[in-house]
């Protein structure tokens, strides 16, 4: 298997920090290059725009090799209607499709054989995913190749510096809350929709079993009786029920021109990936959002040819509800518990989609989302900062690079995602009165991440320490300290220099 990191290049993006060339355009050379010389080809990425993106790239590129070859190569994600899907797992299959850029949606479940390489364009989460996605490759005994192409991410950056992180180690355990109650509330409806609840039971289900149940029968979901839960309404559990809890639901995207249902998101993806001026990207065609109607559930897009894609940029604000566990390190103290956080989109960049040049940034106006989660902080006095050889000028930016680099290595001793998870730092916050940095689920009642983080904080805050050191780059840069969702515009940052 190769490990592969671009190289820093002379653009310049926020801040003045320079740039690598992007894991998208990087991998879409290697899949072109690759279905060219007739190898059957798969690249997986994380984010839907990826995919799509890597795709289209790609067919642009074997265009001007042979005009035969574009029309080989497609995009396979979620969101994508079930007649298409099942059309390109079939064109796969049969060896009529030579290269796909695809989500973890062909990671597993889905029978393809043949294929004679991988390319893995960013961290996909875990290790099993990575085993999962490399392993489509080189069945029945045949000889296949794999690739990493590390993005322009912290844990990207370490892995590909300490590539025994994921092969001297086991597949990392699941990580899961099964008392939080966005989780635990559809599952005592469903279980009662089969049967009911008896008391009996109770044990099976955790100790927040009945005081969840009390709830579900005031919010109507349920009615009790002497014999225990009963679910009395004709629909199932699973349709009135969200389980993802996900605040509203799959929302419609809509061609402006014809009308048609092009695909669906998922309602909390909105406000970053469907807002005004968004870049959607669906079959290698892209579109441009004209009109985020969040009480009809819809999506207005019109197709369009941009050069460039779209991020969306936040600001949070954060409050300690209970804390939960603590633990003292010297002078600093790490607590988990309770929090609300508060969430605004307030802006998008449009960026050039081959050199991630930054081309330009629009404000949003978008409602500020609260989400009551689970969060690990860690407070430090102003002394111990003093003493590391900051001064207190620094102390903010210091303490934000920090943030950014530890909310990118979370996934190292926790299976989530880099977009899964979101965190504060400040010099001084209203609760604590000092310095603390704030990492936080962003799964409605936590998702297990974040507590994951308390326990192995000594291995997470190591690796962040090494991946900031093994990044070349002089004051922070996107495979560091910079993160790309941060309303503040990366700033204030303090890093310092590499080692000679």
């Amino acid at each position: 298997m190769a490990f592969w990191e671009p190289a820093l290049t002379e653009l310049r993006g926020e801040n003045g920090a320079k740039e690598r060339r992007t894991a998208v355009a990087e991998t879409a050379d290697l899949l072109a290059n690759l279905v060219s010389a007739r190898i059957r080809t798969i690249a997986f990425i994380k984010s839907r725009r990826g995919a799509e993106t890597i795709s289209s790239i790609t067919k642009r590129l074997l265009d001007e090799v042979d005009p035969s070859l574009p029309q080989r190569v497609a995009a396979y994600r979620s969101g994508y209607l079930p007649e298409e899907r099942r059309a390109l797992e079939k064109a796969l299959r049969s060896g009529e499709l030579l290269g796909v850029s695809s989500t973890s949606a062909l990671e597993l479940g889905i029978d393809i054989s043949g294929l004679d390489a991988v390319l893995v364009a960013g961290w996909p989460g875990t290790r099993a995913s990575l085993f999962q996605q490399i392993g489509r490759a080189g069945r029945a005994g045949q000889d296949a190749i794999a690739a990493f192409v590390a993005s322009d991410d912290p844990l990207d950056t370490y892995l590909v510096n300490h590539p025994e992180a994921i092969f001297d180690v086991s597949v990392e355990a699941t990580v899961f809350d099964p008392s939080n109650p966005y989780v635990l509330g559809p599952h005592l409806c469903a279980a009662a929709a089969e049967l009911p609840l008896g008391y009996a039971e109770l044990d099976l289900f955790g100790q927040t079993a009945e005081k969840l149940l009390n709830q579900l029968v005031a919010q109507g979901y349920l009615r009790k009786r002497p014999a225990g839960w009963f679910w009395t309404h004709p629909q199932s559990a699973a349709a009135m029920v969200n389980l993802r809890a996900d605040g509203g639901g799959p929302v419609s995207i809509v061609d402006a021109d014809t009308g048609s249902l092009l695909g669906t998101m998922d309602s909390p993806q909105t406000h970053y990936q469907a807002h005004t001026g968004a870049v959607y990207v669906h079959q290698g065609e892209s579109y441009v959002v004209e009109d985020l109607n969040e009480d009809d559930h819809c999506v207005v897009v019109r197709r369009a040819n941009p050069d460039y894609y779209t991020t969306a940029r936040d600001v949070t604000q954060i409050e300690v509800l209970e804390t939960l566990r603590t633990a003292q390190w010297g002078d600093i103290a790490v607590h988990f518990g309770d929090v609300k956080v508060t969430t605004q989109v307030v802006s998008f960049q449009r960026k050039a989609l081959i050199s991630n040049e930054i081309l330009g940034e629009e404000p949003l106006q978008l409602g500020a989302r609260d989400l009551f989660t689970k969060a690990v902080w860690f407070v430090v006095d102003n002394r111990s900062l003093t003493g590391a050889g900051l001064i207190e000028a620094q102390f903010p930016g210091a303490l934000h690079a920090a943030e950014h680099a530890a909310i990118g290595l979370l996934p190292l001793v926790a299976s989530s995602d880099r977009w899964d998870i979101g965190g504060v730092s400040t010099a001084i916050h209203a609760d604590t009165g000092v310095p603390t940095i704030f990492v936080y689920d962003g799964h409605p009642g936590g998702a297990g991440f974040a507590e994951r983080g308390f326990d192995k904080a000594k291995v997470w805050l190591s690796a962040t320490r090494d991946a900031i050191k093994a990044c070349e780059c002089e004051s922070g840069c996107p495979s560091c300290v910079q993160s790309p969702k941060c309303g503040n515009k990366n700033n204030p940052l303090d890093k310092p220099p590499p080692s000679p």
